[in-house]
């Protein structure tokens, strides 16, 4: 049976706790990974395993972060990525809100962008929540 939302939310707050060390009155479904959690690129090789685990997916690195989007001189101009790219980036993370985003698509901004919301919303989606 399909987890709901909450149950979701629950796993996935636990596992950044566990993974961050943060108190659980930090991890809010607002809360940036980076920016407000702390959240560094080793942290997300553990917090994907802890969620691999929890929830009994796997998850491909590229499908959480598109980094070659980034890296591409085809969606990346001046440091900025392209509409194109923004376009390419919703194709591929539709559980992600870009709006934030779009205002000032740096490159070296992207890393603030994904919230714990878009993380249950991805997780969501691979377990069917309801």
């Amino acid at each position: 049976m399909a987890p709901t939302k909450d149950e979701v939310f629950a796993k996935v707050k636990e596992a950044l706790v566990d993974a961050l060390g943060v108190d659980d009155d930090e991890v809010t479904a607002e809360a940036t990974l980076v920016g407000d959690l702390g959240a560094e690129s080793i942290d997300f090789l553990d917090i994907v395993f802890r969620l691999e685990k929890a929830f009994e997916i796997e998850i491909p690195r590229s499908e959480l972060f598109p980094e070659d989007v980034l890296t591409s001189s085809e969606y990346v101009q001046e440091g900025k990525v392209t509409p194109e790219g923004i376009g390419e980036l919703k194709k591929r993370m539709p559980f992600a809100d870009l709006s934030k985003f779009e205002d000032n698509p740096a490159v070296q901004e992207f890393s603030n962008l994904l919230t714990v919301q878009d993380l249950c919303r991805y997780v969501g989606s691979k377990v069917g929540a309801q």
